[in-house]
């Protein structure tokens, strides 16, 4: 009965649905293969990152005869649950023993307590005495030998063991400072020199003419006018012409016949490296298996970042801690930040302007900057410490929860974007939405844990392919006697000028391959000639990230054929597409506005009647992509609409995250829009793509992360409705 109540408490205190191995104190063994339960220290280990192999090195049980004493596995005394290689006296490495009878190697488990745990990572039992890593024990830079899992190899290692104080501070000891509850100084100042690298990542050899490839640096323009001819006698209020940009395609990748397990790092052309700010939700409500696939999603976002991309983590709860300063993700780097990440403990509330505001500090005050930055934000709940709504405020105020320093659109020459990610069916969709907004970001809705990494590896597969930055467009009305009507540019600053004959959009960055479509109306009078109507110019104007030069483009000039008898008009494909994802974007705020005031009927109908109409466009004759998967989506918000429950849970974040993709235009997850067999992929670019495979395959290559991210609805998230 005791060992039968251990493993219940063991699992209620991880939040995890594990198979439990039988001792001998338990009945005899079933037809069921025993599992060893896998650690958070297990999932960031060196180990499962190897290079050349995405293949983790857990071990796994081969028969049903596996007996575990009471203090754990039969392995754990011969496997360091941290790096998961084999412990062996005599091979330079001292092994710390705890009282709870799991060892470790003492390197790994003191770099553990030096973040902050002072618990086994195995089976969590506190610790009265714990491991300090003295000075002498630090790698020196330059000299320390990394071996295949990336730690550093020193044989004069001597174990060092400190008891836990009683609660009684003692001033006159001296103690090594956890790295969580070190003084922060005053200005984040102190992020790693560039060292002036170039800027093409060292990633990009397997591309032998990367270098000289120039189109890659261009942007593409084309306009399209609704008809190509109109009667020289008729005359428009509205005539619509589309602006198409496109950046330059990646250039050919050089691993055909090569297995993406294969690969040692990600491939792609030269880019621009990444400043990188991740600000994580780490409150109570994290606990057990939300924060295990956090910890092994970070470091797979680790273990791709070059060494000139930089990397700082903030981890919030009732506040907010900077875990270490932005540092150059070399081989070094990356080992900090796994065990920094690895050291993560969930307490405490959710205080995300705090961690907004220390996130935004470390860009604001860095010494040096890449030419790319931005900040990733992950929570599962809702900020209950800076905005609130009640009888005087019906409508909370997010703007709150960010710095002025990143608000889009200020006057301060300083804008950075939040990507933010809602983690399971607690978070806060409205405020994480309006904070993505605000700043120019997207917003993510992860809706069960198992997507988490593959979300993120969308994201840093766009962000680490920007070809373009700083990018403007400016429209020009040809003739006098043409007028602009108006620009639909969905969540881009847009302008028309007092004069009504130009106009500008303000696009930012644009990764690899991406497209963007602006729609111009204009008023057209009839013409007199027969020789045609010139309607439109198109300039761009951008910043190259590569030469930090700025360059102009000019598209050419926008005609028109003007017969004089009416032929029949070719309605223009391009124009209705683009045309739909707006009319679509429309029609899903509206439902959204609705089904907020209770009225979730009204909201399905909407959404049906949009689906009438769209159902007999051209686009929809002809079977257009993005047609279907507009169908696709509506469909789906209508079933999250289903009852007041499951908006509550899911409906509101998947319309937002929707709302933001296309008005943006730019790939977001939600639902199953990271899987390449859904319908709702809108945006995704080739470099997301591949980073997306590469996740994909990690997860499929580790029998012991398959097991944990079965479906676990005890720790908050909620099944798909159909």
């Amino acid at each position: 009965m005791g060992s039968r109540w251990r493993k219940v408490k063991l699992a209620l205190g991880l939040n995890l649905c594990v198979y439990v191995p039988r001792t001998l104190e338990d009945s005899p063994p079933s037809s069921i293969d025993s599992a060893e339960r896998l650690s958070d220290a297990a999932l960031l280990s060196p180990a499962n990152w190897a290079m050349g192999s995405s293949r983790p090195t857990t071990p796994i049980p081969s028969s049903h005869g596996l007996k575990l004493s009471k203090s754990g596995s039969k392995s754990s005394k011969q496997t360091c649950s941290i790096c998961l290689t084999k412990m062996k006296q005599g091979c330079g490495h001292a092994i710390f023993t705890a009282e709870c009878s799991h060892s470790f190697h003492f390197h790994c488990i003191a770099s553990n307590v030096k973040h902050g745990n002072q618990i086994c990572p195995v089976c969590r039992a506190k610790w009265k005495e714990i491991p300090i890593q003295g000075p002498t024990l630090d790698p020196i830079p330059g000299r320390a030998s990394i071996g295949p899992v990336g730690w550093p190899q020193n044989d004069a290692l001597m174990t060092v063991v400190r008891r836990i104080p009683t609660p009684r501070r003692d001033l006159n000891r001296r103690h090594v400072v956890p790295l969580y509850q070190a003084p922060e100084p005053g200005i984040f100042d102190d992020d790693e020199s560039l060292d002036h690298q170039p800027v093409f990542s060292e990633r990009n050899s397997c591309n032998k003419d990367a270098a000289d490839n120039k189109p890659f640096r261009t942007i593409k323009i084309k306009s399209y006018p609704e008809v190509s001819a109109a009667p020289r006698s008729n005359s428009y209020d509205n005539f619509t012409v589309l602006v198409h940009l496109k950046a330059a395609a990646t250039s050919s990748r050089h691993n055909h016949g090569r297995t993406q397990a294969s690969l040692p790092q990600f491939c792609q052309t030269p880019r621009a490296p990444v400043d990188l700010v991740t600000v994580l939700d780490t409150s109570g409500s994290m606990a057990g298996t939300k924060l295990a696939l956090l910890k092994r999603a970070m470091g797979f976002v680790i273990q791709n970042l070059g060494s000139n991309d930089r990397l700082s983590v903030i981890a919030f709860s009732s506040t907010a801690r900077r875990l270490f300063p932005l540092r150059r993700m070399t081989d070094a780097g990356r080992q900090q930040a796994l065990q920094a990440v690895n050291s993560l403990v969930a307490n405490g509330g959710t205080n995300i302007a705090e961690g907004l505001r220390k996130g935004a500090k470390v860009m604001e005050d860095r010494r040096e900057r890449n030419p790319v930055a931005s900040i990733i934000l992950l929570s599962d709940g809702q900020d209950t410490y800076t905005v609130s709504s009640g009888a005087n405020q019906p409508q909370p105020n997010y703007q709150l929860l960010l710095p002025l320093s990143i608000h889009g659109g200020n006057n301060t020459g300083f804008q950075i974007p939040v990507h933010a990610f809602g983690f399971g069916a607690d978070h806060d969709a409205s405020s994480m939405h309006s904070i993505s907004e605000i700043s120019g970001g997207t917003f993510s809705f992860i809706e069960t844990e198992a997507v988490i990494q593959d979300a993120f590896a969308q994201c840093i597969g766009g962000l680490l392919s920007v070809v373009v930055q700083e990018l403007q467009v400016a429209i020009a009305c040809v003739q006098p006697s043409l007028q602009l009507r108006s620009l639909k540019a969905g969540s881009y600053p847009s302008r028309v000028m007092d004069d009504g004959r130009t106009g500008s959009v303000d696009v930012g960055d644009l990764y690899a391959d991406e497209e963007r479509d602006f729609l111009v109306s204009l008023s057209v009078p009839s013409e007199s000639s027969s020789d045609g109507t010139s309607l439109l110019k198109v300039k761009c104007v951008y910043k190259d990230p590569f030469t930090k030069e700025m360059v102009t483009l000019e598209g050419e000039e926008v005609r028109i054929e003007r017969p004089e008898i009416a032929g029949q008009e070719v309605a223009s494909i391009e124009v209705d597409r683009q045309r739909n994802r707006l009319q679509a974007a429309e029609v899903m705020a509206e439902a959204r506005v609705a089904a907020e005031q209770g009225d979730l009927a009204g909201a399905v109908s909407k959404l049906e009647n949009f689906r009438r109409m769209l159902s007999e466009t051209v686009s929809a004759k002809y079977r257009d992509r993005l047609c279907v998967a507009l169908d696709a989506e509506l469909k789906e918000m209508q079933e999250r609409m289903a009852s007041r429950h499951v908006y509550e849970a899911s409906g509101r974040a998947y319309i937002l995250s929707g709302l933001s993709s296309h008005s943006w235009q730019r790939a977001t997850a939600r639902g199953d829009s990271t899987d390449g067999s859904s319908l709702v992929q809108s945006y995704q670019t080739p470099s997301m793509v591949e980073m997306l495979t590469r996740s994909q395959a990690t997860l499929l290559a580790s029998p012991s992360a398959q097991r944990l991210v079965q479906p676990l609805w005890s720790s908050g998230s909620q099944p798909k409705p159909r």
